[in-house]
């Protein structure tokens, strides 16, 4: 099989345009990035599908051209092209409830994310719902997740 070069560098092209959107804090950018990647893909997968052929059903039979084309990737191309479509208006719906209660097409970092990112220590599981909430470090009280019977080795327990 001989890949046309032309379609291969679109591929490539909007691929590579649309992860350098995507990599972007701006809202609308990061929606242009998914919807460049995935008309990339799309193409991507037109083109490894094979040349086109004759249609894939049975017992058809074209005088011009004695090779089927590949259902495969068509069918495939039109799943892909579904799903980034209902994606496409998840990510709409998100762009314009973020719009209606900031009005700034940014993404600011989050403070939950940057106190845990600047953590000492380890986080455990008897120091998560613990920290000081005005701090966000860990206390020394840890979580109590509930009843004695919890925590409590599992010998004892098949003991009771």
């Amino acid at each position: 099989m001989v890949a046309n070069f032309f379609l291969l560098l679109t591929c490539g092209v909007l691929v590579a345009s649309g992860a350098y959107l995507l990599l972007d804090r701006a809202m609308t950018r990061m929606l242009l990035g998914l919807l460049l990647m995935g008309n990339g893909l799309n193409l991507l997968m037109l083109t490894a599908g094979g040349k086109a052929g004759a249609p894939p059903i049975q017992g058809r039979n074209s005088a011009l051209i004695a090779q089927d084309s590949d259902p495969l990737a068509q069918g495939m191309i039109l799943t892909a092209i579904v799903i980034s479509m209902a994606m496409t208006a998840f990510i709409l719906a998100l762009a314009y409830r973020q719009y209606r209660y900031r009005t700034a097409d940014l993404i600011d970092n989050d403070s939950e994310d940057t106190a845990l990112a600047t953590r000492t220590t380890a986080a455990a599981p008897d120091r998560d719902a613990s920290d000081d909430p005005l701090t966000g470090k860990p206390t020394a009280s840890g979580d109590k997740f509930g009843p004695e019977c919890f925590e409590a080795p599992v010998e004892k327990q098949v003991e009771r």
